[in-house]
């Protein structure tokens, strides 16, 4: 993802507990789960479109869908990547949850990882592992559906679908916004049922770094604000206040855009916006230093958590 030059930081209310909490109920989000998802993910190799690992790891993510949902979808297609000549290899996959369900959230996260290192000092050309930037979103979401598979969201009354979209990080700034998400943009015009709509949506995005801060990111306020509201809200009812603070952000091009402007499904983006960063973005973001150790099992549980107590809110 790349961030739009439209910034402003208005504090509207900080409250909060020290970073840290974490718990594992029986019922609840397991950390040490999300955490082991993450890793498999980065033990394939960079997940660049084209490669082994992109086939590797796309088998394996299907497969812990097909074990916690009810139905999968696999969309397989070839896309034109910026540069208008690339072709590039796409795999999206979707886990319908409750599927008889007319309630829908709709829950996202990309799971493809950066082809180059272009933020960072040495071998710029060289793929990442895209700890935090795509497996940490994608591991929370298959922990999500673990813990869903027998207690579904609303009573039972809510559905929902976890769409993990391949050829995210594909982009350049010199080919312009409409180059990255394009695996999004793909299912948007192509979803994986015909017509599909959703009451909210929620994209993951860097949810797995150190202390990480999620403040409200611009184009979700604009195309969804009462999703922003109820999910801030659940972070503080779960106790997760320090790591959402209710502060307004800049607006950045990440999956959530197409959803809400071709789907029209009202999405926000749950993304790590550090303060005093030089990019916008923590100081792994497109580097060789986005690998296992910038993991925290305390962020993906809040992270959790917050999504769980959402869900089961409804």
């Amino acid at each position: 993802m790349k961030r739009i030059l439209i910034s402003g930081l208005f504090s509207l209310l900080l409250t909060g507990i020290a970073y840290g909490r974490q718990t594992t109920g029986g019922n609840g989000f397991n950390a040490d789960s999300a955490y082991a998802f993450t890793a498999r993910q980065v033990a394939f190799g960079p997940r660049v479109p084209n490669s082994p690992a992109q086939l590797a790891c796309a088998a394996w993510l299907g497969q812990k869908l097909a074990q916690y949902c009810d139905t999968v979808y696999r969309q397989q297609v070839t896309v034109t990547a910026g540069d208008g000549a690339t072709s590039l290899r796409c795999i999206n996959l979707v886990g319908v949850i409750n599927p008889a369900a007319t309630r829908r959230i709709l829950l996202l996260a990309h799971w493809d990882s950066r082809p180059w290192a272009d933020r960072d000092r040495k071998k710029k050309k060289q793929a990442i592992d895209g700890a935090d930037d795509g497996a940490s979103g994608t591991a929370v979401l298959l922990e999500l559906a673990r813990v869903l598979q027998n207690s579904a969201p609303g009573r039972g009354t809510v559905g929902v679908d976890i769409l993990l979209a391949d050829v995210e990080d594909y982009g350049k700034d010199e080919w312009q916004d409409a180059s990255y998400a394009l695996g999004t943009q793909y299912w948007c015009h192509n979803p994986h049922v015909a017509g599909y709509t959703a009451e909210a949506g929620i994209l993951l995005d860097m949810v797995g770094g150190s202390k990480a801060r999620f403040p409200m990111e611009g184009f979700s306020r604009q195309y969804a604000s009462p999703v922003v509201d109820a999910v801030w809200q659940a972070a503080a009812a779960a106790g997760h206040s320090a790591y959402f603070p209710t502060e307004k952000e800049g607006y950045i091009t990440d999956d959530h855009v197409p959803v809400n402007t071709i789907r029209h499904i009202p999405t926000i983006d749950m993304i790590h916006l550090p303060r005093h960063s030089e990019t916008g973005f923590p100081e792994h973001w497109h580097t060789h230093r986005d690998n296992m150790s910038v993991i925290d099992k305390h962020t993906l549980q809040a992270v959790g958590e917050t999504l769980l107590y959402y869900l089961r809110h409804l």
